[in-house]
């Protein structure tokens, strides 16, 4: 449940305040006892009582203090009883030496933290206005006499004390809706951790995704046509079906080193193996084996790229081809790197059926125009009905 929110003294406590304010009320105790006891115009049983109550007066506050920082201000039922119990025994160390009024600063500042707003004010009056009915009722001098000697002082006293305690209150109220402020941007910074968390999991996953599409998944449905085709064959042309299923088998070797690069650096196992000129072109030449077309890889001398951009563009050869195997009913594809004013440009063309511009996008077109954007590069298709289709990817140096 959340609690009410902390004002006045006990907004200040909670900023590690409270011992700083009990070091002041020792002080001050402890001050009006030696008061109590320096002066000389009263018995000492009357110093040893007055004494005690002050004593009494201070253990009376620790049964009531808070025992914790951030403890709400008492109970309204606990607060009265508090107060009638201080009431009583500040009354009583006045009775006996009037001097134990030293008192009225500790006595004043704990009402202002233990007491609400409706509470503390009257109780401040009484507090300061105590010392004056008592040498009023005890004076030689007629009460009124004690009352114009002493009211003004004691009224100056009160006012201070009241005005006191309501700055604090206020700078209590300002301090806890910072505290409140902080506490909501401190949230609202953990809220945008998490979001950022499960948009970077997110982009995490979708990369992971295309990285499977483009290599493993790739890779399985070349194994799977090469297999077929070696089934078909095994009767009629074994030659030709133990070259496709060595094919089979040279793919799923390379696919497992796939999986091994991804799962230790996500560097294409292509590329470990040499420059991404040599990664091309064996991509190409796979292809033509793997389907029969005819096929022309045409690379010129390359910038030196980061590892990011290489992927990027061995990554859109295997899924332009893939594309071409799948969907171009092709006899022929081209595949050109070359270099451009800012970057590097990738261009696979086929001689296939085309499709019509705007048609939905899939999921490997998509993976690539996603990689492209990732690079700071543009993805691009020019193809109709009939017309074959080139697909081009740029991409910064």
């Amino acid at each position: 449940m959340d609690q009410p929110p902390r004002v006045g003294f006990e907004a200040l406590v909670t900023r590690g305040m409270l011992r700083y304010w009990e070091l002041f009320y020792l002080l001050v105790y402890t001050g009006a006892i030696v008061t109590v006891w320096v002066q000389r115009d009263d018995p000492t049983w009357a110093k040893a009582a007055s004494t005690a109550l002050l004593v009494a007066l201070g253990a009376w506050y620790l049964g009531h203090r808070p025992h914790h920082d951030g403890h709400p201000e008492l109970p309204a039922g606990v607060a009265l009883r508090w107060l009638a119990g201080e009431l009583v025994l500040f009354l009583g160390a006045i009775a006996f030496v009037g001097d134990a009024a030293w008192v009225t600063p500790a006595v004043i500042s704990q009402t202002f933290w233990l007491l609400p707003p409706r509470f503390a004010a009257p109780a401040v009056v009484a507090f300061s206005f105590a010392p004056v009915a008592r040498d009023g009722l005890l004076s030689d001098d007629s009460f009124g006499t004690v009352v114009r000697e002493l009211g003004p002082s004691a009224a100056v006293f009160c006012v201070m004390g009241l005005l006191l305690g309501y700055i604090i209150t206020k700078l209590g109220e300002q301090n806890e809706r910072q505290a409140q402020l902080i506490a909501s941007l401190e949230a609202s910074r953990a809220e945008v951790a998490r979001l950022s968390h499960e948009a970077g999991t997110s982009a995490e996953r979708d990369r992971l995704a295309r990285e499977i599409h483009d290599t493993l998944a790739q890779g399985f449905t070349s194994i799977v046509a090469l297999t077929q085709a070696a089934e078909s064959e095994l009767d009629t042309d074994p030659p030709a079906a133990r070259r496709h299923l060595e094919l089979a088998t040279t793919t799923a070797r390379e696919n497992l080193a796939e999986a091994r690069a991804m799962v230790t650096a996500l560097t294409p196992s292509a590329l470990h193996a040499g420059s991404l000129t040599d990664a091309v072109r064996r991509q190409v030449e796979r292809f033509g084996e793997e389907t029969g077309m005819g096929t022309a890889c045409e690379i010129e001398p390359l910038p030196r790229l980061v590892t990011a951009v290489e992927v990027v563009l061995l990554r859109a050869t295997q899924e332009a081809l893939a594309n071409v195997r799948k969907h171009a009913d092709a006899t022929a594809v081209t595949v050109r790197l070359s270099t451009t004013d800012s970057g590097v440009r990738l261009a696979v063309t086929d001689d296939g059926a085309g499709f019509r511009q705007g048609a939905a996008e899939g999921f490997g077109l998509r993976g690539m125009r996603a990689r492209a954007e990732d690079a700071g590069g543009t993805l691009s298709i020019h193809t109709g009905r009939g017309e074959g289709t080139t697909v081009e990817l740029e991409v910064p140096a």
